[in-house]
């Protein structure tokens, strides 16, 4: 499954698994049109490939104490060879053993004159610049600026928090996107 692209029929449940990862196989069945034992079958394929990478739930983070969600871009005076990227690695799962922050994702990119972005949530301002305090502190990394996007989560014009449901719905639309 992972030297091919995915079918239609295998595109429309990862579609449905992000809707809702919590729906029986018999529901999911129902929604794509196949057997249960197909889409169990097809599942643990998915599984087994890495195209579902875990089940998760999106929680409301404002009712869960965080304020802020914040986009932070890092740009470092020197690009990494292979082997400090393994090091800087290690030194951030093994900072974030030790005092762990609610990164949602860390990845190396380009753009906005940067080399990775960060996106992650905050309890409130002060638990923010702690955590942009880390970062300047990492050994390996030598950051030449750190800038972050905060999105006040109290604010009352949200427009679209979190979610994977719109994903989702250009994920099932296997038709329309072939035209």
């Amino acid at each position: 499954m992972s030297e091919r692209p995915l079918r239609d029929f295998e595109l429309k449940i990862v579609s449905e698994l992000m809707k809702n990862s919590r729906r029986s196989d018999r529901e999911l069945a129902k929604a794509v049109g196949l057997s249960q034992p197909s889409v169990s079958r097809i599942i643990r394929k998915l599984e087994k490939n890495g195209f579902v990478q875990e089940y998760t739930m999106v929680p409301n983070f404002l009712k869960l104490g965080y304020m802020i969600l914040a986009i932070t871009v890092v740009k470092l005076k020197q690009s990494l060879d292979s082997a400090e990227i393994e090091g800087a690695k290690k030194i951030i799962r093994d900072t974030l053993k030790i005092t762990p922050f609610e990164i949602v994702m860390l990845e190396r990119g380009l753009g906005l004159n940067s080399d990775g972005v960060i996106i992650s949530y905050h309890k409130d301002y002060g638990a923010h610049l702690k955590f942009i305090e880390l970062l300047k502190s990492v050994n390996l990394l030598v950051v030449e600026e750190i800038r972050s996007f905060r999105v006040d989560l109290q604010d009352d014009v949200r427009f679209l928090p979190l979610t994977f449901s719109l994903v989702a719905q250009c994920v099932g639309r296997i038709d329309e996107l072939k035209e």
